[in-house]
């Protein structure tokens, strides 16, 4: 295992060192390259789109892109978005471990409106009404559409562990599953931790966003501990029967760099936690006293997928028709991203979001044009987990339609995992980084 430097890459450095690395890491679809921001912002709220994005994240600023340019920028598109920046939910461990800064995952949106044409309004949409192709925005103005795309990402369900919602709302146990506010202040937290103190993360059952993500996150709590608070521990408190991805790379990487100081345990359900004693509770094993708690409650979708009838999945998920991802509830709503029920082996990943935006847009564009849909479209997806400063895990997998089932099914030996953790796909996911937040938002 090589240890080379894993320097800051140059976009153009970034995107080379990717190209070369495809066949180890598995097709990452059509990315692009970084381009410089633009600093227009857009004013007012127009009254009617072609199309309407709900949502700026990997699925929803992609769709915005990729409508506009599949389309030859002949469909107008409206994108509307509450946060004022796009802010990586892939890559946020890195900051919480201290490895990276919240300024590396956080983007503009203004080359959407300035290279791409899309209008992008600061707002939020308090309600869809489906019948009138309306919505209107929490601002007091009304947008209708022709097309409209939802794509609100997840939400967490407090309820499912006693006490969480009043824990989190007081600061004192921050889930940073939505990268932001809580991803700076879990990491002051565990800066604040003395050495030899215990930082607790507890995965909920899937599906959850992010299979790797938890695992990846107590492998670069640990990375810190390692070098500044070398008598402290990580617990792994995982409510599964087993690692749900890359689970022997993980355990291998933990074995090997960090011995005794990560502990994981499977089969520890969350039901609820004391804040003030610092404790979680489990429904069959016993509390759990920890410094620091990172409880990762149960997830759905977003709450407007939730609150419009949309998450007709046991209340939680959405159903879409793959062939274009529009919502079985509601005609001419496409919803993407984490908020669907996915399709088997499908994660719920920025990747993945980010291709079923490039298909739903493509289904959208060649509908809103009289022409016939892509009876065929394939997905692709890479999750790349660091499990050390300098060393980062893979899975990929390529997904296609098929007609016959209406779903979306692995191709047999596409994609895979890595042989081995290195420093080389560290580097190959700070290209992966790059490369995708071009391709979303540039």
């Amino acid at each position: 295992m090589s240890k080379n430097s894993n320097k800051d890459l140059t976009p153009s450095t970034a995107r080379r060192e990717l190209l070369q690395g495809l066949a180890a890491i598995g097709g990452l679809g059509a990315l692009g390259l970084m381009s410089g921001c633009a600093t227009h912002r857009n004013s007012g709220t127009p009254s009617k789109a072609k199309v309407l994005v709900v949502g700026g994240g990997y699925a929803g600023a992609t769709a915005a892109k990729y409508v506009r340019l599949l389309s030859d920028h002949s469909i107008d598109v409206v994108m509307v978005e509450p946060n004022p920046s796009f802010v990586s939910c892939p890559m946020s461990n890195l900051v919480i471990g201290g490895q990276r800064e919240m300024g590396y995952i956080t983007h503009s949106y203004d080359s959407l409106h300035s290279k791409h044409g899309v209008t992008v309004v600061q707002d939020r949409v308090t309600s869809v009404d489906v019948e009138q192709r309306s919505v209107k925005l929490s601002g007091g103005g009304t947008i209708s559409y022709d097309k409209l795309i939802v794509a609100p990402g997840v939400d967490m369900m407090w309820d499912s562990v006693e006490g969480l919602k009043a824990a989190n709302e007081a600061g004192q146990i921050l889930q940073a599953w939505k990268a932001g506010p809580e991803t700076i202040g879990l990491r002051r937290q565990l800066e604040a931790m003395s050495d030899g103190g215990v930082f607790a993360i507890a995965i909920p059952e899937a599906p959850y966003r992010c299979p790797p993500g938890p695992y990846e996150r107590a492998s670069v709590v640990a990375a810190y501990f390692k070098k500044h608070k070398p008598k402290s521990k990580v617990l792994i408190l995982d409510a599964n029967q087993h690692i749900t991805s890359k689970g022997p790379l993980f355990q291998k990487a933990w074995h090997e760099l960090y011995g005794d100081m990560i502990e994981y345990r499977p089969e520890h359900k969350a039901v609820a936690v004391d804040a003030k004693a610092g404790v979680i509770k489990f429904d069959v094993q016993e509390d759990v006293q920890a410094d620091v708690l990172n409880v990762l409650p149960m997830m759905r979708a977003g709450a407007l997928a939730v609150q419009t009838g949309l998450a007709n999945a046991n209340g939680r998920w959405c159903n879409v028709d793959f062939l274009n991802f529009e919502a079985t509830a509601a005609k001419h709503v496409h919803v993407l991203g984490d908020s669907i029920q996915v399709a088997y082996l499908m994660p719920k990943s920025g990747h993945m979001a980010n291709s079923h935006a490039k298909v739903a847009a493509a289904a959208i564009v060649a509908e809103l044009k009289d022409m016939e849909i892509n009876p065929h479209p394939m997905l692709t997806n890479v999750c790349m987990s660091f499990v050390a400063d300098d060393e980062v895990i893979h899975v990929a997998s390529v997904h296609e339609y098929v007609a016959s089932k209406k779903s979306f099914f692995t191709i047999g030996g596409s994609g895979g995992v890595s042989d081995v953790r290195s420093d080389l796909e560290a580097r190959f996911a700070q290209a992966w980084a790059m490369n995708i937040w071009a391709d979303v938002l540039h």
